[in-house]
């Protein structure tokens, strides 16, 4: 197998890890991305006759084979079509298929079952003439190997994985200041709703008192103006709130967090943000001290869209990867707006954020175009946020094309999403207390999200 490069460290002093066979290649998995991909799809592009790393491509692993095939399909494309705009047509493809076990009672199991998978990923890349050098699944501890014949390296039972820190990229990393932020699966939990009942019903009831009174001033050019300063002066005031609390852990962080906003204020914000320029001058604290407290309070917020209001999170999710991609953390950054597109595919600040940011451009051209609309008092015109964060906008491009893969079938409903009648009422837990919005109020909600334009051809 040949050798593979992967350059640590801050420009100017960069230190150059050769890599060499399989074992050493899933150990720097989690340093490549930041994290440890469950449930993950992962390719990476190499370059030159040395295997230089280039991009890299994560999706969730379908759960239904029927999806494998188009899905290997696009990924393939879509890390050659987005290597050759970034730094030229890969030479190579390496695949990292991570997903443990239900029981962690073996990954040999697993192994098993993703290897066709594994196969078709392999298939649609060389359709498009790039070789798959290696193919790896990473489950309960161990690897394995789909490309490797010879049971002496890679036997049936797999290799253990090195122990955390002990290898030279652990070391490297270390060095260098790269940090693996723990599992996917925690970083998603930091952003996800709420799910224990009481609080749940509390934030749920808070927003539909919130939604009569707000979305009809959104609705109205001459009101929504006093709603966009009432949002920002109330987020203003939360974000001060938080910051004056000590650091903690995370987990403590985010549970004190949660106890400092109430459920009125929570939901006074999120409906808000649903208005495109309210949003974009939020998403003007991105620097110094307020970015963190700005991070902080979109994650509240976004753990505060329960229930039939999933679909709200897309603001708060977008603007806390702006935040985080912004201050220099990539992997939190794509964890967010990968959760953004979740709640809302059709979300195009979240969009053109998620491509930008995997794309490698600097943040620091839409930074720019935020600071001069927030020192003239405007919101950030779309077409020049499209402009810094689309690269085919500077070719003369009219709009951002995003593929979709088909919706799976654990996640292709709109998570929060009521399912009810067409024309009936949501009615509360407790019988006999109907909502305070009907179908129609709940239409006017989905008006109010398209940022209070009607008629407009796309949410942004």
């Amino acid at each position: 197998m040949n050798k593979h490069h992967e350059s640590t460290g801050r420009a100017g002093e960069q230190q150059q890890i050769t890599l060499r066979g399989p074992a050493e290649l899933a150990d720097a998995l989690p340093y490549l991305m930041g994290f440890y991909p469950n449930d993950s799809v992962v390719m990476v592009a190499l370059h030159g006759s040395r295997g230089r790393f280039g991009g890299r491509l994560r999706l969730g692993i379908p759960q239904a084979p029927g999806e494998w095939g188009p899905v290997a399909d696009q990924l393939a494309e879509c890390l050659v079509s987005g290597s050759e705009r970034r730094e030229g047509r890969p030479d190579a493809i390496v695949i990292f298929l991570c997903q443990d076990s239900p029981d962690g009672s073996g990954g040999r199991l697993a192994m098993e079952r993703l290897r066709p998978f594994a196969q078709r990923l392999r298939t649609a890349c060389g359709a498009l003439d790039v070789p798959v050098l290696e193919a790896l699944c990473i489950s309960d501890g161990r690897y394995w190997s789909y490309c490797c014949p010879d049971t002496r390296c890679c036997p049936d039972q797999g290799n253990p994985l090195a122990m955390p820190g002990t290898t030279v990229m652990a070391a490297a990393a270390a060095y260098a200041g790269v940090h693996v932020r723990g599992t996917l699966r925690d970083m998603e939990a930091r952003l996800q709703p709420w799910r224990t009942p009481a609080a749940v019903t509390a934030q749920e009831e808070a927003l539909d008192r919130a939604g009569p009174a707000l979305i009809p001033r959104l609705l109205d050019e001459r009101a929504k103006g006093a709603v966009a300063a009432e949002t920002l002066r109330l987020a203003r005031t939360l974000m001060d709130r938080i910051e004056e609390t000590q650091p903690a852990p995370p987990a403590l962080s985010d549970a004190g967090d949660d106890q400092l906003i109430g459920s009125d204020e929570a939901a006074a914000v999120i409906l808000g943000l649903q208005d495109r320029e309210t949003r974009d001058k939020a998403a003007a604290w991105m620097e110094g001290a307020e970015a963190q407290a700005a991070l902080r309070l979109w994650r509240t917020l976004a753990r505060r869209c329960v229930g039939p209001y999933g679909e709200h999170a897309a603001a708060p999710l977008t603007l806390a990867g702006w935040v985080s991609w912004s201050t220099g953390d990539e992997p939190g950054a794509r964890v967010a707006l990968a959760l953004a597109l979740r709640a809302d595919p059709d979300y195009t600040f979240a969009q053109l954020l998620h491509r930008a940011c995997n794309e490698g451009l600097d943040p620091e051209a839409l930074r720019r175009c935020l600071r001069e609309a927030a020192d003239e008092g405007a919101s950030p015109d779309a077409r020049a946020v499209e402009a810094v964060t689309d690269p085919a906008a500077d070719r003369g491009a009219t709009s951002l094309r995003v593929r979709r893969v088909r919706p799976l079938p654990d996640g292709g409903r709109r998570r929060g999403r009521a399912h009810r009648r067409p024309g009936a009422e949501r009615v509360k837990a407790s019988p006999g207390s109907p909502r305070p919005w009907t179908s129609a109020a709940g239409r006017r909600s989905r008006e109010a999200r398209r940022y209070g334009r009607r008629g407009t051809r796309a949410r942004r």
